[in-house]
């Protein structure tokens, strides 16, 4: 199983966490686990995903999902489970 890290954070409305949910169901990348946490109106939502299914289009995942932050105003970032471990170790 490919896995990857989702994280998206911005002001809070109805609907938010279904328009990313929604998204993921289009690319059929399936969600594995999640956090989310809204605090002072404002949302933080992190998810691991399965992409076994779309390796050949990740990279088409990742502007699609970028450009979906922007539209709904939220600051959204993908990225390859493997390469969020090496980022973010110690």
């Amino acid at each position: 199983m490919k896995r990857a890290v989702i994280t998206a954070v911005g002001k809070d409305s109805v609907g938010r966490f279904a328009e990313i949910c929604n998204y993921l169901a289009e690319k059929e990348i399936n969600i594995l686990d999640v956090s989310q946490t809204i605090v002072g109106g404002f949302f933080n939502i992190m998810l691991i995903v399965d992409i076994s299914g779309v390796d050949n289009e990740f990279s088409s995942v990742v502007d699609g999902f970028m450009k979906l932050g922007e539209e709904c105003d939220f600051k959204a970032n993908i990225q390859r489970e493997e390469i969020f471990d090496k980022m973010h170790r110690v």
